[in-house]
């Protein structure tokens, strides 16, 4: 961020302190694209992700004054999206998890499979997932839980987040092979 860019960032934070509602709505107009990145990884339409969103923003407001300038905003802000979707994936009961555990398949992936499709056709994809294969996917392989943490989290067993994140890069591998299978047919 420039010197001038951080300035005015830092301005918005003061007047969201100080619950400025223009300083709210220059907050919520900076990061509302990438809390919508993040909040359609987990939940299953745009509408869900939308009042999630507008969930996180909420309590960012709320606490506001316990955001450290130092330190970047993206990472707090991210923090207070997933646990928003997660408490709201809890709310809403639709979280069903595969408690068994099985072996997964391997799964053979052709070298250069991701080269050949799209972020846009890779996100689809884990969107397709399960619930739970999703939710543990989104936050063990792109947020960076621990499965110690997704446990906690989610209410499960370690060896259930294990098991959901075999299953989920099976499914995955799985769903790469076919579209890129169905491409180099047509």
């Amino acid at each position: 961020m420039s010197l001038s860019n951080e300035t005015k960032f830092q301005q918005i934070i003061q007047g969201c302190c100080q619950r400025n509602r223009t300083s709210q709505n220059a907050l919520y107009r900076l990061f509302y694209p990438y809390g919508m990145s993040i909040c359609m990884r987990y939940v299953d339409n745009e509408a869900e992700a939308v009042s999630v969103v507008n969930d996180g923003f909420l309590k960012v407001f709320r606490n506001v004054k316990k955001y450290d300038l130092e330190k970047p905003f993206k990472p707090w802000f991210r923090k207070i999206l997933v646990n928003t979707a997660i408490n709201q994936i809890k709310k809403q009961k639709k979280f069903k998890m595969e408690v068994q555990m099985q072996e997964a398949n391997n799964v053979a992936t052709q070298e250069d499979a991701l080269s050949r499709i799209s972020y846009q056709e890779l996100m689809a994809l884990v969107q397709s997932l399960s619930l739970a294969y999703r939710t543990v996917f989104n936050m063990y392989v792109i947020d960076g839980f621990k499965h110690q943490e997704i446990a906690e989290k989610l209410g499960i067993t370690v060896s259930t987040s294990k098991s959901n994140l075999t299953r989920a890069r099976a499914k995955l591998q799985g769903l790469v092979t076919e579209k890129i299978q169905i491409g180099i047919k047509r």
